[in-house]
């Protein structure tokens, strides 16, 4: 089993093929997924919002951080491994995202960092390059971007024209990011129009992850969303790839049923 490397994310983007990106957070869906063939597993910060039920991605601390990559890294042979920083030390200064980063590689196993709102933070993207640790460098449309052009964000994410000088800005960011030598590029909101522009304008891998398109080099996706893995999954209609919260609820149901009936459970040899 051939480890993905960096170097072979860019030449898939130069022969045009795509790169598959999956947010885990635990070693035994980290095991699943790699075993799968994806190139990039993404610990992502929103594992306080979705399996510790935290109000907000703000709650969540660098220790834990440090122990949900432990775990994907445990359950991981061949994929790339990224990792968010949390909230604070991005925005604390260049000093202070060196020694996160550090830490994240060395005491999580993280291979690459990723950085939100990296186009506000260049000279810390060029200092983890210096330092020999990969960025994953996050920018795109957010509703405040919209409102800053004037564009009704719903109707941009389902695919309306865009100002012009919108690409040009995103345009640019991109190639700062490039130059500032970030290894890959997450674009929230691409879009069918900006998408492919900022794409074609640089030469690193552009993943998309929330509002991405088949117009980018790749995409990311949260694997307890594709799986439906979320407790309101289970009376979901959506459309995903598979529903593990209806089968869980009715296997529950079913194991419970057998032990007030006074059956063996399943999956249990009988003594």
């Amino acid at each position: 089993m051939q480890k993905v490397t960096i170097p072979a994310l860019h030449q898939m983007k130069r022969d045009g093929r795509k790169i598959v990106g999956v947010v885990a957070w635990d070693y035994q869906i980290a095991q699943l997924i790699d075993r799968a063939g994806v190139e990039i597993i993404s610990v992502g910060d929103t594992v306080g919002i979705n399996l510790w039920g935290q109000p907000s991605p703000l709650e969540v601390t660098m220790d834990q951080m440090v122990l949900v990559c432990q775990a994907v890294r445990r359950g991981t042979e061949r994929a790339l491994v990224s990792v968010d920083f949390p909230f604070g030390p991005l925005q604390e200064g260049v000093d202070s995202a060196i020694r996160a980063a550090i830490r994240l590689v060395k005491e999580a196993g993280a291979d690459m960092i990723k950085l939100d709102g990296a186009a506000a933070f260049p000279e810390a993207v060029r200092a983890l390059e210096k330092a020999g640790i990969p960025v994953f460098a996050h920018f795109g449309i957010t509703p405040q971007t919209a409102l800053r052009y004037g564009v009704d964000y719903a109707a941009m994410q389902k695919g309306a024209q865009v100002p012009a000088e919108m690409t040009e800005q995103l345009v640019a960011e991109a190639k700062l990011l490039e130059e500032a030598g970030a290894s890959l590029l997450d674009f929230q909101n691409s879009g069918p129009i900006v998408g492919p522009a900022v794409t074609a304008a640089v030469k690193i891998p552009v993943i998309g992850g929330f509002g991405g398109g088949p117009w980018l080099d790749g995409r990311m996706r949260m694997a307890h969303a594709a799986i439906g893995y979320a407790a309101s999954a289970a009376d979901s209609t959506a459309d995903a790839y598979a529903n593990v919260a209806k089968i869980t609820l009715e296997a529950i149901g079913a194991y419970a049923t057998d032990v007030r009936e006074g059956r063996h459970i399943r999956g249990q040899v009988p003594t």
